[in-house]
């Protein structure tokens, strides 16, 4: 059984900070790629940032410049780093993993249950 838990969401003003962590635990061989994701209110789930295993990372044009994603493979934890909120990233953030339980296992992708960010006066 895999599991992937994000916490650090929550309520920030405009041009506040918060950091979200992602942690996966259970059986796992091996992890690939890992992203954060977020589905704002009537808009479909858009890719916010990825790092792959050599800890190269890409972001969505929104954000660039704002939020640093960050992984800790010792910890099989990636972070987002998110300063300079603003309304429009009101979310809630999903992280996911692309990973192997065992060697002999195919690569298979899990998520987490997501955790709300409201940024608002």
């Amino acid at each position: 059984q895999v599991q992937l838990v994000e916490s650090g969401g929550g309520l920030v003003q405009p041009g506040g900070s918060l950091r979200l962590s992602c942690a996966a635990s259970g059986s796992i061989f091996y992890i690939y790629t890992m992203r954060w994701y977020r589905r704002a209110p009537g808009v479909k789930r858009t890719l916010v940032a990825l790092v792959n295993s050599t800890l190269s990372t890409d972001y969505a044009d929104s954000v660039k410049g704002r939020f640093t994603i960050s992984r800790d493979n010792a910890k099989n934890t990636i972070y987002l780093q998110m300063n300079s909120l603003q309304p429009e990233d009101t979310a809630v953030y999903y992280c996911n993993a692309d990973l192997q339980r065992t060697r002999e296992d195919a690569i298979s992708r899990y998520w987490g249950q997501g955790t709300e960010v409201t940024v608002s006066s």
